[in-house]
């Protein structure tokens, strides 16, 4: 008597922990609408797919955020300088706080753009080399030919261009604005020329400003620094 239940418990103890250990395809869940069939799938899940592509992608987050930050610092370093100048600038701020905000302005263009060309040493969507990132023309992406003539990778170089000027514009203007002010202020005149630089770089090489509402807002940018320097010049021929 007691050995067939034995038999019978032994083998049911089995399936238990055989089902335990064992990893099921199928589980069957059972409510009041029906049976619920829930399959597994191999492989890793979302939480670890988010995690791996966060840890491959983050630099690209850091480029793209650090560029954009850069990018309008500088539009707006830019049109309050000049209002600095034509006195525009003083009908919304303080003339203390106006200069305090345009040099704070210098700074946080300056360290975004060194975010932006250190994160680029991390990106393994678009690799460069730090070489590559220091001497214009010796990248090879994205190379532009016009006109037959071949202009190598313009887009790279005129942002590493635009990188040295702006680095000469915000350390200069931080320790010779008051000492040196005739060097200062012709060393000043290259943010003309950098906000170009910047303009392309950013038009052909920004992710965001490929196409649509970002791209058309950049150029509108663009239209509003051209007209503010035209105001400039225009103030300097007649006062």
């Amino acid at each position: 008597m007691f050995k067939p239940l034995f038999t019978l418990s032994f083998i049911t103890v089995l399936f238990l922990v055989f089902g335990i250990i064992a990893k099921p395809k199928l589980a069957h869940a059972a409510d009041s609408s029906g049976d619920i069939v829930v399959q597994t799938i191999p492989g890793p899940s979302v939480a670890q797919k988010l995690t791996a592509r966060t840890k491959s992608s983050w630099s690209w987050y850091v480029v793209r955020g650090s560029g954009m930050i850069a990018a309008i610092s500088l539009v707006i370093l830019m049109i309050s300088g000049m209002g600095l100048i034509t006195g525009y600038t003083f009908r919304f701020l303080e003339p203390l706080t106006a200069w305090a905000s345009h040099r704070a302005l210098g700074i946080v263009f300056g360290v975004s753009a060194l975010m932006h060309i250190v994160g680029l040493l991390f990106d393994h969507f678009v690799p460069f080399s730090i070489m590559q990132l220091l001497v214009p023309w010796l990248s090879h992406y994205k190379p532009l030919t016009l006109l037959g003539v071949h202009l190598g990778s313009l887009y790279v170089a005129f942002g590493v261009l635009a990188f040295y000027g702006a680095l000469l514009v915000v350390v200069t203007s931080l320790v010779w604005v008051e000492k040196k002010p005739a060097l200062w202020k012709l060393i000043h005149l290259l943010s003309y020329l950098i906000i170009g630089f910047v303009f392309v770089h950013a038009l052909y090489l920004g992710t965001d400003l490929a196409h649509g509402f970002l791209r058309w807002l950049w150029i509108g940018f663009a239209v509003a620094i051209v007209i503010a320097i035209i105001n400039r010049v225009w103030r300097a021929n007649t006062v």
